[in-house]
């Protein structure tokens, strides 16, 4: 059943001066309340997904504008609701000035992300799919934008909402048995119960592995680069984001705070941390440098340790690679100035290293597009991510497939201890709350108040 509220309306481009704006009417009567201002064809006799050309006047019959109306009649459109989509100049004045005949109509102003919660409510999609449109709507990468659409396609919500089905199914028939707890009967087959807990946690675990590199592609990837003093940090960070963003000097230390810059690889953002040089110093600034570059070394998602090829020795570097496994971070190796370094010198240090050193030269520019690539693909490879995979970038959905998890390893310890059924019932009633709140099944008005209110107005 399709729920028309009271009509609502809003901006729904963005605010500012521009060519075109679109106003959004969404609810009971949208049709009709609209064509009271519209000079045109009859608004209420014009079919579903149609556009109309007409002015727009206030009850003076003052012209206001010349616009375009699009008609979306329920159930075919996006809040389910009947919608109306007036395309007007983009004047602030203009824009200003229908709005404030529709609020004269009867129509009042939407709160934020009151369109999608209408269609959610209405069943157009479920919550997982809901917060899509909030994160697609504010991708700036490739990354972020796939990982969305995803997401607003399904993604993982689909498959999950049909495992809780049948967990609901089993669960029902846990309940039944402690209705018979003095019989001792068993409606519910272990078996198949363990069978289907363990499907649902091998969807799960992906999922949850997931969420680092959602985390990452959707707030950036956190990548310090690191090195000595005078290994060409700054000159490195530079080239990479074609400015001259840090001071480069041959003086040591001359790096002494954190410099943060964003930067596009092949859809994905890294946020590159350029630092002070890690030495011994007397200097209080710089030791304080320093101390700020090994925090960040242990925050990072990647560092990119930079070490001079010609000046480093197959020692030093045993030194620095046991010290970089130390913060337990994944890190990449990167030789700088290699147009310095005879072939026998790379192979002499490529020896001690664990991975393949990247042989760079930043001063020249050389072999940065190894870099790059290297860069993404250690993004995707180490993390199992894939194009196309269902990526978890949102830390509620995480949180509820964590909790989802643990209920459900509890209910298989219940099981292999032959617990009653009381004991299992607990367990599966948490993890179906867990999976019902996550895709929208199980929600509040708090839960839903705090979701949509992070949504722009007008979507």
């Amino acid at each position: 059943m399709i729920l028309q509220q009271e009509p609502i309306a809003a901006l729904a481009t963005a605010p500012g001066i521009g060519a075109i704006a679109v106003i959004r009417v969404s609810g009971e009567n949208a049709i009709e309340l609209t064509g009271r201002l519209f000079r045109g064809k009859d608004l209420r006799e014009q079919p579903s997904h149609t556009i109309h050309f007409g002015t727009i006047r206030d009850q003076e019959n003052t012209l206001i504008d010349e616009v375009l109306v699009s008609i979306f009649r329920s159930p075919a459109s996006f809040t389910k609701e009947d919608v109306v989509e007036i395309s007007c100049h983009g004047s602030d004045y203009i824009i200003r000035q229908i709005l404030r005949l529709l609020l004269k109509e009867g129509v009042r102003m939407a709160r934020p992300g009151e369109f999608t919660q209408r269609a959610f409510l209405n069943g157009q999609f479920d919550l997982v799919q809901a917060e899509a449109v909030a994160d697609l709507i504010s991708a700036d990468s490739e990354a972020t934008h796939r990982a969305a659409l995803t997401q607003l396609r399904g993604g993982f919500s689909r498959q999950l909402k049909a495992l809780r089905q049948q967990l609901i199914e089993f669960a029902s028939l846990v309940e039944l048995e402690l209705d018979f707890g003095e019989e001792d009967v068993e409606f519910a087959k272990r078996e198949e119960l363990k069978r289907l807990v363990l499907e649902i946690r091998r969807v799960l675990r992906p999922l949850i592995d997931s969420f680092e590199v959602g985390n990452a592609i959707k707030n950036g990837v956190p990548t310090v680069i690191a090195g000595k003093p005078n290994a060409g940090k700054s000159t490195l960070l530079n080239v990479l984001l074609n400015e001259e963003k840090a001071i480069v000097s041959d003086i040591p230390g001359t790096t002494r705070d954190v410099i943060e810059d964003e930067l596009f690889i092949d859809g994905i953002r890294f946020r590159l941390i350029d630092t002070a040089g890690l030495r011994h110093t007397t200097d209080t600034i710089e030791a304080i440098g320093v101390e700020r570059t090994r925090q960040k070394m242990r925050d990072a998602a990647l560092i990119l340790y930079l070490f001079d090829a010609a000046q480093t020795t197959p020692e030093e570097l045993k030194t620095i690679i046991s010290e970089l496994e130390g913060y337990e971070r994944p890190y990449v190796l990167v030789g700088n100035k290699v147009d310095l370094v005879s072939e026998a010198k790379q192979s002499f240090l490529a020896e001690v290293a664990p991975e393949p050193i990247l042989w760079i030269s930043a001063a020249r520019e050389e072999h940065l597009d190894v870099l790059r690539q290297h860069l993404t693909r250690r993004v995707r490879t180490d993390r199992q991510v894939t194009t196309g995979s269902a990526v978890v970038t949102n830390l509620r959905h995480f949180d509820h497939l964590t909790q989802t998890e643990a209920a459900l390893t509890r209910v298989l310890d219940a099981l292999e201890a032959g617990l009653t059924p009381d004991w299992l019932a607990i367990d599966l009633r948490d993890a179906l709350r867990h999976l019902g709140e996550l895709t929208g099944e199980i929600t509040t008005d708090d839960l839903l108040a705090t979701i949509f209110s992070k949504f722009c107005i007008g979507k």
